[in-house]
């Protein structure tokens, strides 16, 4: 819920519209937000109603600033709409607000988005805020309010203060230590420190500013700032706690009596049952460190039946002068993870909570006085000069060999939002996995989300949907206290879909895209309580005398060997369908290598056809016929049809003096067009030119004559069409084409222009229809001009001449034994 919460918050404070605007404005939308009504399909859900008044109490403010600093520059950016209702008098009774932010949500984004919350996260944000910075309330018919911890701060800096408490509440797990932002600071951060640089990046503001708000929540008593202790008294790392989330956790306060003493907590090195899981904070903020230090491993969140390591005295006088960093036990080890002399095997084991054996021995065995040795140095002083290379700055080994491999885990869910809002109710499982095992459970949360997309209606419900799979497996189970292992119950239980029947949006009798009971669910309780009654049916007039044990045992035994049948059913269709799927399998590879190897015959064949020469003039791999003989063939079909048009434009294509003639005359006429097309690109030429490559050159001819054909053939075919179209048969065909659509259309005005002109266009088409149909059919019987283009009389032989050229001829037989000789 603290994780869900943020977000929201988070993506209403970056929202374009809100960015950048005061502290002021900020806070109201953030107050909006928690006064906002859960979606229930009405159009005013997402208008909150409100007095000025009241929005100014809540934040610290007069109604003037309220109008002055939050209202107004959110009208200007388009971030709030407003709407004054008032009485029948004309009096304002309060104000209607539309948060644009919200609304865009809720419309376009789906329920995935960060601020699509439903009515129990809102609940919970506005008792926080109430917890926090409510002004109070004495209903008559209720129980009172308390006033929240900011109620009293009012003034200048009221708005930033409270939305400074939020935030650092929202990003504190339940330690109550603000995870401070990591990594190197400006030099003009550091005399700030470190939680005033946290609180900065969570307002948006400069850490001298955000140094005053954390002054004046120290002062407020809300807000605790300590530094650890040293060994060298002096002054260790900073630390931010927020009281109300301690204490609200039923975390033990210790009472500070001097600068030096801190708050106990559990030192990183201490191992058993409650050792850190992870080193990585839970801040999860743009521009804020994801994981902190090892150091504040015991900062997590943990049940309150969780026990902490025992305390002891932090002054202590060490036998052997070790610097101790906390004073518990376990904590006398080196910097190099070593267990101590005579410590049993539990405790062999690095400090960092690896599960790899760390080196025996240490710096106190190997040269101490429990070896009869005198010691040559003080340890101290060979723990600080002869630290290891694996070691850190703080004592810990850095991850070394195979290690470095293994990436840490991460307390906070991933950065996707649709994996934060569905693992959200298993946060505290997740803190437990591993690094191998968050990405393993991560990768399966995405499978079964894009799953849940396919089954679902409407886009965008998924993350919901298995986020409550996950909280109805976790009631079943009795809360996460119950879980010994984290990863198996996640990945066997909690994010498998549970299916009671065949339908696949079944889960355990919910369907998943309606949230209603599975009506097939239904149905097969029904068909099998029919069953049963039928079956008790059978036995009862079988066997009639049987008493109530015999005929429920019988029963029973029925019932049992018909399931035994339905399994056996089951599986052979099972296998059926198997060997069917086989089937099809080895047919799809049967086509599949069938297509391979017309491919392959294909591509041979086209590899032989690409190294023959050509058929025309012998040039050698030119594929059959090179590029010069392609064009020169093309320019002959062009011709031949130039021919066939022109006689099949004759009165009597089968006048072969006629048809000679036509055929005479138009090889004269594109001989004379292609030569002279010929001679333009021979005088274009440079001097030379057709020497160096002839072939080249003649291939250049070729291919302009076919273009100047191109151009020429068409127009003759033109030229045909209009002859037949004036022909005989054109003209009776249009005569009667006149005459139908003339009588056609001058039945109701006989003299009408509109009848002659429909008539005249008919008798136009059915012209050129006889035309085209004249001109395709007499097309269609190639050969004839050719064979009577040049008329000759034909004389056969005299029988005496034929005989003696057949004579002259040899036998095949002749041939064959003249070639075996």
């Amino acid at each position: 819920m603290r994780l869900q919460l943020r977000a929201a918050v988070q993506a209403l404070l970056a929202d374009k519209t809100i960015a950048g605007q005061p502290d002021v404005a900020k806070l109201a939308a953030v107050v909006l937000l928690a006064k906002s009504r859960a979606p229930k399909g009405h159009k005013d859900d997402n208008v909150t109603s409100i007095w000025v008044a009241e929005l100014g109490r809540w934040m610290g403010v007069g109604e003037s600033t309220v109008h002055r600093r939050a209202l107004a520059p959110l009208r200007a950016s388009d971030g709030l709409h407003t709407e004054e209702v008032r009485n029948e008098q004309g009096y304002p009774t309060g104000l209607r607000c539309l948060l644009m932010p919200l609304w865009r949500a809720r419309k376009h984004g789906g329920a995935g988005h960060p601020l699509a919350l439903g009515k129990a996260e809102l609940a919970t944000l506005l008792r926080l805020c109430e917890a926090l910075f409510g002004h109070g309330w004495s209903p008559e018919d209720r129980e009172p309010t308390p006033p929240g911890l900011l109620a009293g701060r009012s003034g200048k800096g009221a708005a930033t203060d409270r939305l400074g408490l939020l935030l650092m509440v929202l990003n504190t797990p339940g330690s109550g230590w603000l995870p401070l932002c990591g990594g190197s600071m400006r030099q003009a951060e550091r005399k700030h420190g470190r939680g005033a640089v946290t609180l900065a990046r969570l307002l948006g503001c400069s850490p001298a500013g955000a140094r005053k708000v954390l002054d004046r929540l120290v002062e407020t008593g809300v807000v605790a700032r300590e530094h650890r202790s040293t060994t060298t008294r002096m002054r260790g790392r900073g630390r931010v706690r927020l009281l109300p989330v301690a204490r609200a956790y039923g975390r033990a306060l210790e009472v500070v009596q001097n600068p030096n003493d801190v708050f106990s907590a559990r030192p990183s090195s201490a191992g058993g049952d409650l050792a850190p899981a992870g080193t990585a904070g839970a801040l999860g903020t743009p521009g804020i460190c994801e994981g902190e230090d090892a150091e504040l491993a015991e900062d997590q969140e943990r049940p309150d039946s969780a026990e902490l390591h025992a305390l002891h005295a932090s002054v202590v006088t060490p036998v052997v002068p070790l610097q101790l960093s906390c004073g518990f036990s376990g904590e006398d080890r080196g910097t190099e993870g070593r267990r101590p002399e005579r410590a049993c095997a539990g405790e062999d084991q690095a400090v960092d909570g690896e599960s790899a054996i760390a080196e025996t021995g240490s710096p106190v065995a190997e040269g101490g006085p429990l070896r009869g040795e005198k010691p040559k140095e003080s340890p101290v002083d060979e723990r600080v000069g002869q630290r290891p290379a694996g070691a850190s700055a703080g004592g810990r080994p850095k991850a070394g060999g195979w290690h470095r491999a293994q990436r840490q885990r991460k307390t906070v869910l991933p950065a996707d939002h649709r994996l934060r809002v569905a693992l959200a109710p298993v946060a505290w499982l997740w803190e437990r996995l591993s690094g191998w095992q968050q990405d393993q459970v991560e990768a399966a949360a995405k499978t079964e989300l894009a799953r849940l997309e396919g089954l679902l209606a409407l886009p965008g419900g998924a993350p919901r949907l298995l986020a409550a799979r996950l909280a109805d497996r976790l009631e079943e189970t009795g809360g996460e206290a119950l879980i010994g292992r984290p990863y198996g119950w996640l990945i066997r239980r909690g994010l498998v879909q549970r299916p009671s029947c065949s339908d696949l949006r079944c889960d355990d009798g919910t369907r998943m895209d309606t949230g209603t009971p599975c009506e097939n669910c239904a149905n097969v309780v029904h068909l099998r309580r029919a069953r049963r009654a039928r079956v008790a049916a059978e036995i009862r007039r079988a066997q009639p005398g049987l008493t109530d044990d015999e005929h429920l045992q019988a029963l029973e035994d029925r019932l049992r060997e018909l399931a035994v049948l339905d399994a056996e059913d089951f599986v052979w269709r099972r296998e059926q369908a198997a060997a069917e799927q086989a089937r099809r399998d080895a047919a799809r590879a049967a086509a599949q290598e069938q297509a391979e190897r017309e491919r392959q015959a294909a591509a041979a064949e086209e590899a032989a056809r690409q190294v023959l020469p050509c058929a025309d003039c012998g040039r050698a791999r030119a594929a059959g016929l090179c590029e010069g003989c392609g064009y020169r063939c093309r320019v002959t079909d062009l011709l031949t049809e130039a021919e066939r048009v022109t006689v099949a434009s004759l009165a009597d294509p089968t006048n072969a003096e006629a048809a000679a003639r036509a055929v005479e005359e138009v090889r004269e006429t594109l001989g004379a067009i292609t030569r002279a097309a010929r001679q333009r690109y021979l005088n274009a030429l440079e001097p030379g030119q057709h020497e160096a490559d002839p072939e080249g050159v003649r291939t250049l001819l070729a291919y302009n004559e076919l273009e100047v054909l191109k151009q020429v053939v068409p127009q003759i075919r033109t030229s045909a069409l209009a002859t037949l179209a004036c022909g005989a048969e054109a003209d009776a065909e249009a005569n009667r084409a006149h005459a139908t659509e003339h009588r056609r259309r001058g039945q109701h005005s006989p003299d009408g222009a509109d009848a002659s002109t429909a008539a005249e266009r008919a008798a136009q088409a059915a012209r050129d229809r006889t035309a085209e149909h004249l001109l395709a059919s007499r097309e269609k019987q190639p050969g004839k001009h050719q064979t009577t283009a040049r008329p000759q009389t034909a004389t056969s032989a005299p029988w005496a001449q034929r005989l003696a050229e057949l004579a002259a001829q040899p036998l095949p037989g002749e041939t064959a034994a003249a070639l075996t000789l």
